[in-house]
């Protein structure tokens, strides 16, 4: 057989790129990086999870601040420094992008700065500042990530209309925020600028917020966000819209028909991702693709023998960054003959980082009666939770949606205090298959949140104790 250079080619340095070529490197393969970015960390790391996480750990801190008197604390006059909070924030995405770079040098990873184009064959060509080189390997890993969606007609731009990029970069806090699209990533970023003093507007051409939750978390999240001053308007269009000399304008169309003129400081579309599969050389391959997305079958292989795909780019399973890099992990275990069990979609965790937090995996109560399911449910406030008194946070609850027949966890739903935390302990049940029954059985620490979770367990039967 001929020698080729490398046993694998890794193009893009997001979460699941790094992480399938550093688990390479452990496999002891020879493995190159292609990344066109100067920075390691794609999307995720350098303007998704984490910078935003950040900003929602600091607009977390100062609510507190804010309500301090709550606790017994007097803060006279607070001040928010908000330059300092992006320079955190920056800190936080250096540290670890410089930390992804270490990574790769210990696991062996040469790293390439470039463009990769795909020619067919297991070549790759790479273009940079310093020329083209062609690159050859046994395999292949497409894991090029995703870019915001704009409306049509419209261009982002540093000062009025903004994606996920350029909020990240303001240097001061708008007076005014209207949101397009109500995903997780419009409410975190509602959630942010709320409770640093923005007004927001948050306008959702579905029929509810956070759509892809089961309706009972949609409904809660929307109840706070109207308690928390975020006006909030679903079923509804944002159209004409445009730039003026102090922010942006657009007409507004409600659900009742009604139509009014929204003026903004800022306006951030969150409207989705599209994968970055474009002008990456999949026409030279035998590649497949659904509306843009690249076809894989359970071990992350493509129509196109010894190419892989990973992450946003693949059709069928959720743009998250942990879906990524374990969809790295079964890819290089494929490729290197190692085990590897294939992504059982229903076992996904979702996070959404607002206040209250969301966390959820399995069916919705919906979905789960849509598939002919007998379906039994259980549902403990956080109001019932002395940790979540002892926090002030009472907003929210745990819902655990069951088979009624077998006891069979289907699906749990979070929306409270720390639910991208809580959300754990019912994706670790669900792996291991334990039943509500196992899990009432389950003795959980006091004082704690995660006793709501032991709560809606018990609560399936009518068992709970504290509401």
């Amino acid at each position: 057989m001929r020698q080729v250079p490398y046993d694998l080619i890794v193009i893009g340095s997001g979460p699941g790129g790094y992480s399938a070529a550093i688990r390479a490197g452990q496999y002891g393969l020879k493995t190159a990086l292609v990344e066109k970015q100067a920075r390691l960390g794609g999307t995720c790391l350098l303007v998704g999870c984490i910078p935003t996480k950040s900003l929602l750990h600091t607009a977390d801190v100062w609510d507190r601040f804010v309500h301090a008197d709550k606790e017994g604390i007097q803060c006279e006059n607070p001040r928010l420094d908000y330059p300092k909070v992006k320079e955190r924030k920056d800190g936080i995405v250096t540290k670890h992008s410089n930390g992804v770079a270490m990574l790769l040098k210990r696991a062996k990873v040469e790293r390439i700065a470039g463009f990769a184009t795909l020619k067919g064959g297991g070549k790759v060509e790479v273009k940079s500042e310093a020329g083209t080189q062609t690159l050859e390997a046994k395999n292949v890993i497409v894991a090029t990530g995703s870019e915001a969606r704009l409306l049509p007609g419209l261009e982002a731009d540093a000062e009025r209309i903004l994606t996920n990029i350029e909020i990240l970069d303001l240097a001061a806090v708008p007076q005014s925020l209207a949101i397009i699209g109500a995903g997780a990533v419009g409410v975190e970023f509602a959630s942010i600028f709320r409770r640093f003093g923005t007004e927001v507007t948050v306008i959702e051409m579905l029929p509810r917020i956070v759509p892809v939750e089961d309706e009972d978390v949609s409904k809660e999240l929307e109840r706070v966000f109207k308690k928390q001053k975020i006006r909030v308007e679903t079923g509804a269009r944002a159209e004409n819209i445009r730039k003026t000399a102090t922010g942006v304008t657009l007409t507004l169309t409600t659900k009742d028909g009604k139509t009014e003129e929204l003026a903004a400081e800022k306006l951030l579309v969150a409207v989705g991702r599209k994968p970055n599969t474009d002008h990456i050389g999949l026409e030279n391959t035998r590649v497949e693709l659904d509306r843009g997305f690249i076809k894989v079958d359970a071990h992350q292989q493509t129509a196109e023998p010894g190419v892989y795909a990973i992450g946003d780019v693949v059709a069928g399973t959720p743009q998250l960054a942990h879906v990524a890099t374990r969809e790295g992990m079964i890819a290089v275990a494929h490729m290197a003959g190692k085990p590897a069990v294939a992504i059982n979609k229903n076992r996904i965790p979702g996070c959404t980082y607002t206040e209250p937090g969301i966390g959820s995996v399995g069916l919705t109560e919906a979905q789960a009666r849509a598939q002919g399911y007998k379906v039994k449910t259980g549902r403990f406030p956080f109001a019932g939770d002395s940790r979540a008194t002892i926090l002030g946070k009472h907003e929210g609850f745990v819902k655990v949606v069951a088979d009624e027949r077998h006891g069979e966890i289907l699906g749990v739903h979070i929306i409270g205090p720390e639910a991208f935390e809580l959300i754990a302990e019912a994706v670790a049940a669900m792996e291991a298959e334990a039943t509500v029954d196992v899990m009432m059985q389950t003795i959980h620490a006091h004082p704690t949140l995660y006793e709501a979770v032991g709560e809606a367990f018990n609560a399936v039967y009518g068992l709970s104790i504290n509401a």
